[in-house]
């Protein structure tokens, strides 16, 4: 969930004017809404999420002390290869969070037969990644996904048409699991230079070489 500040300012001798800040985390936004309050000059401040819902302070601050116990601030990368003289595919998914108070990366990477070009391979791999987000009980949560395929990006983001059948069968079953998990996904494109993690997963995974780690990131 991303947050937006309100904020009612009034000075010392009575002049008022209303601030709105860009969207934050809810622990930013309660860090920042404290500090404020100590000055004494804010007349009334309202939050509001990314769905337009309106939060006022201490339900905003119980949100966040009930989600600090669980997997929330998840960014997911994700990767696919398909070696087309062998016909596998090789998946790899890398998914950061914060659960207690610390950061975690989960790594996981698998090796498919059943597929037959590099876009349902990078479709896989985002699918592989959703169901570690299941079976570490992540729902009802904003999501950000991050792959280098163009195409799967914009097609994700109903920016691109996509008009392969098989590649469409693979966005129903990945849409249709993230309503079911109650999960708002954000998509992101980013050079294959800076998923280089997830890419790494999926060539090791070509290769027969099985990965799968959840550790505390320091």
């Amino acid at each position: 969930m991303k947050i937006r500040m309100e904020i009612t300012y009034k000075t010392p001798k009575g002049t008022e004017t209303v601030f709105i800040s860009d969207e934050m985390n809810p622990e930013k936004a309660l860090l920042l809404a404290e500090d404020l309050e100590r000055t004494g000059r804010v007349k009334n401040m309202i939050f509001y999420d990314n769905h337009d819902t309106t939060w006022m302070f201490k339900e905003l601050k119980k949100y966040v002390n009930s989600v600090e116990m669980e997997p929330h601030n998840i960014v997911v990368f994700f990767d696919g290869g398909f070696d087309v003289e062998s016909k596998k595919s090789g998946l790899g998914c890398v998914i950061y969070y914060e659960q207690d108070g610390k950061q975690h990366r989960i790594r996981k990477n698998a090796q498919v037969d059943e597929l037959n070009t590099n876009g349902e391979a990078e479709y896989a791999a985002l699918h592989l990644a959703i169901g570690e987000l299941e079976l570490l009980g992540v729902h009802h949560l904003p999501v950000s996904f991050t792959g280098d395929s163009q195409g799967v990006i914009n097609q994700l983001k109903d920016e691109w048409p996509c008009y392969e059948e098989e590649l469409l069968r693979w966005i129903d079953r990945i849409e249709q699991k993230l309503e079911s998990l109650g999960l708002s996904p954000e998509y992101k494109l980013v050079p294959r230079k800076h998923n280089k993690e997830a890419d790494h997963l999926a060539t090791q995974a070509l290769q027969g070489v099985e990965i799968f780690s959840n550790s505390v990131v320091e």
